[in-house]
């Protein structure tokens, strides 16, 4: 770390950041059946908030329904609730330890709620990036405050930092312009 900062690791903390993105745009549905629909639902179990799929099975039995089987019979509630509080707009019709989500059509309201939902993804995932690069600039001055690289060497990389952040931020921009295409042109 003479240098200053490690832009390799960096560069992976922002990858990680749009690899998260990624995940999160999946699961906004596009008109067809996905279990990765439910991949945001966080449930209360245990004590703790877990993803759905850590308390249940989620199938696609239908083009246009979602399965979800729970496995523990005292968790079905919980489930349902974060399912109906996710800000997904699904309603799931509970069948003993299972529920049944219908897949309402998409509509234009639908669609343009979908694309918020997105827009709310990007602005975590972009704020996830800044703090990156803050961690990176922060790191730069009290390296060169503490002697150990020069201004120009601190210069140079807070440039590299920024160049990085500015192309991670347009491919975050670029992949929610292709999930808001996919969205309202279904």
């Amino acid at each position: 770390m003479s240098d200053g900062i490690d832009l390799n690791d960096l560069k992976r903390r922002m990858e990680g950041a749009i690899n998260a993105f990624k995940s999160d745009i999946a699961s906004l549905r596009t008109g067809r059946a996905s279990a990765n629909i439910l991949d945001p639902v966080m449930v209360e179990a245990y004590g703790s908030r877990v993803p759905l799929n850590q308390v249940a099975n989620i199938t696609v039995p239908e083009p246009r329904m979602l399965g979800v089987s729970i496995w523990d019979k005292s968790m079905v509630n919980a489930v349902d609730r974060a399912i109906r509080e996710s800000n997904l707009g699904l309603n799931p019709i509970m069948d003993g330890q299972n529920l049944r989500i219908p897949l309402p059509e998409l509509n234009e309201e639908r669609r343009k709620s979908l694309v918020k939902v997105a827009h709310d993804y990007t602005e975590k995932a972009k704020v996830a990036i800044r703090n990156v690069r803050r961690d990176g600039m922060d790191g730069l001055k009290k390296a060169e405050k503490d002697g150990v690289i020069g201004q120009d060497i601190s210069r140079s990389q807070s440039e590299k930092v920024q160049k990085m952040t500015d192309d991670t931020i347009s491919d975050i921009d670029r992949l929610l312009a292709e999930k808001e295409r996919e969205i309202m042109h279904v």
